[in-house]
């Protein structure tokens, strides 16, 4: 079982930064993608930004130039650094490993942490 930890998340003012972190229990760079996704409040969850095994990454066209998506594979953590934040990116922020195993697909979450943008 893949365990999937967030951490990073506050209160910040508009125009602010902060900086998401996941930590997976396994190596990040064998899995098909590890991405992030928020709820606002009674919405859907969404993409926000995800990163695929080879390397490259997407981004919702809400947070292009605004959140970049990283990796470090020696420590098995995948990174959100949110910048120039706006009151409606205040959501749950989930990370999620996507995998495929012998044409089945795997998804595993985290328990989300909670980003507010606010002045």
């Amino acid at each position: 079982q893949v365990q999937v930890v967030e951490s990073g998340g506050g209160l910040v003012q508009p125009g602010g930064s902060l900086r998401l972190s996941c930590a997976v229990s396994s190596s990040i760079s064998s899995f098909v993608a590890v991405g992030w996704y928020r709820q606002g409040s009674g919405e859907p969850r969404e993409l926000v930004a995800n990163i695929l095994s080879g390397g490259s990454t997407n981004y919702a066209n809400s947070v292009k130039g605004r959140f970049t998506i990283s990796r470090d594979n020696a420590k098995n953590t995948v990174y959100l650094q949110m910048n120039s934040l706006k009151p409606e990116d205040t959501a749950v922020y989930y990370c999620n490993v996507h995998d495929v195993r012998r044409g089945l697909r795997y998804d595993y979450w985290g328990q989300g942490t909670q980003v507010t943008v606010s002045s």
